[in-house]
């Protein structure tokens, strides 16, 4: 049994007219306006000021057929390729995460603490980069920083590369699991990580079907991935150096403790943009 062709596109369509199709669709406002700049490589601002242009016949049905993936549930930034993320264009493909404004606060945290410490170099680590969103933002943003990331993805990895590579920044890669994926004795000033903390069984997990599964839940818990994490900053951290972590709203508690048990110091957690618990991170005591 062969697929249902797309719906058809009348030639003449002007952009008005194509985006009262989307929302016909069912498609929100800013959804369809997103799509249509990406077809035609406009400003969603354009869009608003020219509802009147025309849309040529590939156009028409390239956006006729963006709009049904959306329809059906295919996320916005892999139909596009691309997501903002701390106010820089990173490419995307379902091989990792979709960048979530949320984990701005992982990066803004890391940044204060870089700005505080003063270091001429920080050496700097985010274990499971994913896109790369997050190490390539805190290298742009602290362009002294000598920047690692790490993934077990070699798909992932080359997502992060090429957006190093648009970005002209410079960065140490290693593929592995959390730590392992590291040379032995190399130590950092600050290390990063969103990884997997979805609980197996969390309700809202069947909705994220469209990402990467690894980097969305560790099983169980949810804390597996954070618990190696912490147990191995230990011997990873320099003297006085941090650890800063995203995880789930509801726990927070879980962390603070697994932060606590590893003799790390200090300890605070951050609010996401919605006021709920979202990061927590500890600093290093004096090495032995």
């Amino acid at each position: 049994m062969t697929a249902a062709p797309a719906a058809a596109c009348p030639i003449e369509l002007n952009l008005g007219q194509a985006m009262a199709q989307a929302r016909a669709r069912g498609l929100d406002r800013l959804d369809a306006q997103w799509l249509l700049g990406h077809v035609l490589r406009r400003p969603r601002s354009w869009l608003i000021a020219h509802e009147d242009a025309k849309l040529d016949a590939n156009q028409a049905h390239g956006y006729a057929e963006l709009c049904q993936r959306r329809a059906d549930g295919e996320p916005l930034a892999y139909l596009m390729g691309e997501w903002e993320f701390h106010g820089l264009v990173f490419g995307v493909t379902p091989d990792v995460l979709i960048p979530r404004p949320d984990t701005e606060i992982l990066v803004d945290w890391a940044l204060e603490l870089l700005l505080q410490r003063g270091q001429s170099e920080p050496r700097v680590l985010d274990l499971g980069t994913g896109s790369g969103a997050i190490a390539l933002a805190v290298a742009h943003r602290h362009p002294s920083a000598r920047v690692t990331a790490t993934d077990l993805s070699d798909a992932a990895l080359a997502v992060a590369q090429n957006n190093a590579e648009r970005l002209g920044l410079t960065l140490n890669w290693h593929r592995g699991n959390w730590w392992r994926a590291l040379p032995a004795h190399q130590d950092f000033d600050l290390v990063l990580s969103n990884p997997p903390y979805i609980a197996a069984g969390d309700p809202h997990l069947p909705a994220l079907h469209n990402e990467p599964l690894l980097a969305l839940t560790p099983g169980g818990d949810g804390l597996d991935a954070l618990r190696e994490i912490i147990v191995g900053a230990v011997a990873r951290l320099a003297k006085d150096g941090w650890l800063l972590l995203e995880h789930g709203w509801d726990q927070a508690e879980a962390v603070t403790r697994l932060l606590q048990n590893a003799g790390l110091a200090q300890i605070a957690t951050r609010l996401d943009i919605e006021g709920r618990p979202r990061c927590t991170g500890g600093r290093q005591g004096s090495a032995d």
